[in-house]
C-alpha cells in the first residue's frame, strides 16, 4: 500500500479512514525512551534556522532528548538577527549548541533545514555540499522538492531525505508540547515522508523526530503530496479562503442592514470561535446539528450558494500549486521583497472593528451565537477544499489535517485571539503571499455568485445538502479526532 510503512522501533496502528486503510503511530511522552534507538548512529541534530518552526523544534527535541548523548545544535548564518532569541532559549556558543549554519550542517548526522522556503531555494546547493555522506536531511515542508522538480534537479544520492511536517505553526508546536508535559500526548499532528533512504534507517528516524516533537499521531505521506496539500491548504481554508469569506461577508451583512460590530460578530468572531470550536469537538455535522430548523434552512441555502463557486477557485488553486506556478511565484516574490517588503493588511475597517469587539469579549467561545449563513459558507468552502484533495488522491489523514484539524485546532485559535489579518501578516512568506493572492478571489467569487443567490432567496439544492450530510469525510474525521488529546492551545494574554 502506498501509505504503509515498516518500523522496527515504534508500534504502527491500522485505522479505517473513509474507504481506505491507513497506518499511523500514536505519540506520547512514554515513547521518548525509544528515541536513542530510533536515532541510532546520530550524535548531533542540527536545526538550521530560527523563524517559525526552528525555535519550536529545537526546543522540543532538546527537551525530549534530555539525558541522552544526542546533542541538538542550532545553526544560524553569521550575524543573524535571531541569535539573541536562540541564546535566550538556551542555545549558546559557550555550551556548544549554537553555531554558524554550514559548520553545524557539516558536523550533524541529521540536518533539519527549517529556514524560509525562499531562503532554502537560494542556498540548497551549499547545504548539500556541506552535508556528510550518509547523513540525513530533514525537511518540514516539501517546498524544496517542488523547486528542484521545477529545475529538473534532485537531492544528492549519498544522503537520506525525510520530512516531518507539523500540521500547525511553530508556536503551536511548542505550546502544546509544553502542555503535553502535564497531559500526555498533547501536541500537533505530523505527517512524515521518506524520499530517499540510503541505509534503511530513514523511516524510524522520521518517526523518532515526530515523537520527539510531541505529535499525538503521525501519518505517512510523500514529499510531493505534502507540498501540494500544504501550499494549497494555506491558500485555501487555513488562511486565504477564511480571510476572503470574512471580508466579503462582513460587507454583505452591512449591505443588508446589520451594524458593523454585529457584522463582525457574525463573521470572523463566529467562524473562528463557536464554529471552529464545534467542528474541533463534533465535526462539521456537529455545527449543522446544533442549529434549529429555521437556521438549518438558512445554512442549506448558504451552503448551496457557496459550494460550487468555492470549488471552482479551489480547483484552479490546486492546479496552480501542482503545476509549480505557486512555487515559482514564491521564488519571485522573495526577490521582490528583498527590495520592496510586503505591507501589512490589518488597517481595514473590518479589523479595526475586530479590535474593539475582541477587547469587549465576555464568556467563552461556546457562548457565542452560530450564524447559520456564515456556517454554511465556511463549511461549504471547507468541503470544497476537501473534495479537491480527495479527487487528487491525497490520503484521508492528510486531507483531514490540512483542511480541518490544522484550521480549527491550530490556526483559528490564534486568529480568534489576534485577528485574521494579524495572522497573515506574521506567517511565512509562502503562506503570507498565498493568502494575500487568493483571498480576494474568494471575496470576489462569493460576492459575484453566492450572495446574489442569498439575496434572491434562491432555494437550497437538496441533492448538494444530502451529499454533504452523507459525505465519507465525517466518520473519517471522527477517527482522527479520537487520536487527538482534548487540550486547547494555551494562548498568551
Amino acid at each position: 500500500m502506498k501509505y504503509d510503512f515498516e518500523t522496527k522501533i515504534f508500534e504502527k496502528e491500522e485505522v479505517q479512514l473513509g474507504d481506505s486503510k491507513e497506518y499511523i503511530v500514536r505519540g506520547g511522552r512514554h515513547l521518548l525512551e525509544k528515541l536513542p534507538k530510533a536515532f541510532e548512529g546520530i550524535k548531533q541534530i542540527g536545526v538550521i534556522g530560527w523563524s517559525s518552526q526552528g525555535p519550536a523544534q529545537a526546543q522540543n527535541l532538546r527537551d525530549s532528548l534530555e539525558g541522552t548523548d544526542i546533542n541538538v545544535v542550532v545553526g544560524l548564518r553569521d550575524g543573524s538577527s535571531s541569535a539573541e532569541s536562540a541564546k535566550a532559549a538556551g542555545f549558546t556558543k559557550e555550551n556548544g549548541t549554537l553555531g554558524e549554519m554550514y559548520d553545524v550542517i557539516s558536523k550533524s548526522d541529521l540536518v533539519l533545514l527549517l529556514i524560509a522556503d525562499g531562503g532554502a531555494a537560494k542556498v540548497y546547493k551549499e547545504v548539500f555540499k556541506a552535508m556528510k555522506p550518509g547523513s540525513t536531511l530533514g525537511l518540514s515542508h516539501g517546498f524544496l522538492l517542488g523547486h528542484l522538480n521545477s529545475l529538473g534537479e534532485k537531492f544528492p544520492e549519498n544522503i537520506s531525505v525525510i520530512a516531518v511536517c507539523p500540521k500547525g505553526m511553530g508556536p503551536s508546536v511548542r505550546r502544546l508540547y509544553e502542555q503535553g508535559k502535564e497531559v500526555n500526548g498533547a501536541g500537533i499532528n505530523c505527517s512524515f515522508g521518506v524520499h530517499q533512504d540510503v541505509d534503511g534507517k530513514a523511516t524510524d528516524i522520521a518517526l523518532g523526530w515526530a515523537v520527539g516533537l510531541g505529535a499525538p499521531f503521525t501519518f505517512k505521506t510523500t514529499l510531493e503530496s505534502e507540498y501540494k496539500s500544504d501550499i494549497y491548504g494555506e491558500r485555501g481554508i487555513l488562511l486565504g479562503a477564511v480571510h476572503g469569506i470574512c471580508e466579503s461577508l462582513f460587507y454583505y451583512f452591512q449591505e443588508n442592514g446589520v451594524n458593523e460590530e454585529d457584522a463582525f460578530k457574525r463573521t470572523a468572531e463566529c467562524i473562528t470561535g463557536p464554529i471552529s470550536k464545534t467542528i474541533s469537538t463534533r465535526g462539521m455535522l456537529g455545527v449543522y446539528n446544533k442549529l434549529n430548523d429555521a437556521d438549518k434552512a438558512e445554512f442549506d441555502r448558504a451552503y448551496s450558494a457557496s459550494y460550487h463557486p468555492a470549488f471552482e477557485i479551489m480547483l484552479e488553486m490546486y492546479q496552480e500549486v501542482a503545476s509549480g506556478n505557486e512555487i515559482r511565484s514564491v521564488i519571485m516574490a522573495n526577490e521582490r521583497f528583498s527590495r520592496y517588503p510586503m505591507g501589512k493588511i490589518d488597517g481595514t475597517r473590518m479589523w479595526k472593528v475586530g479590535e474593539k469587539v475582541r477587547a469587549e469579549r465576555t464568556g467563552n467561545k461556546e457562548d457565542r451565537h452560530i450564524d447559520a449563513t456564515a456556517a454554511g459558507i465556511y463549511i461549504a468552502t471547507m468541503m470544497a477544499q476537501i473534495d479537491v484533495l480527495i479527487e487528487h488522491g491525497h490520503p484521508f489523514s492528510e486531507v483531514i489535517n490540512e483542511s480541518i484539524i490544522e484550521s480549527v485546532d491550530s490556526l483559528n485559535p490564534y486568529i480568534d485571539f489576534k485577528g485574521i489579518a494579524f495572522m497573515i501578516d506574521n506567517c511565512s512568506t509562502t503562506a503570507r503571499l498565498g493568502a494575500r493572492k487568493w483571498a480576494p478571489r474568494f471575496d470576489y467569487i462569493l460576492s459575484q455568485q453566492a450572495y446574489p443567490d442569498l439575496t434572491d432567496n434562491k432555494p437550497a439544492n437538496q441533492v448538494l445538502i444530502e451529499a454533504f450530510k452523507a459525505h465519507k469525510v465525517h466518520p473519517a474525521f471522527e477517527v482522527c479526532a479520537e487520536l487527538r488529546p482534548s487540550v486547547d492551545i494555551a494562548l498568551e494574554v
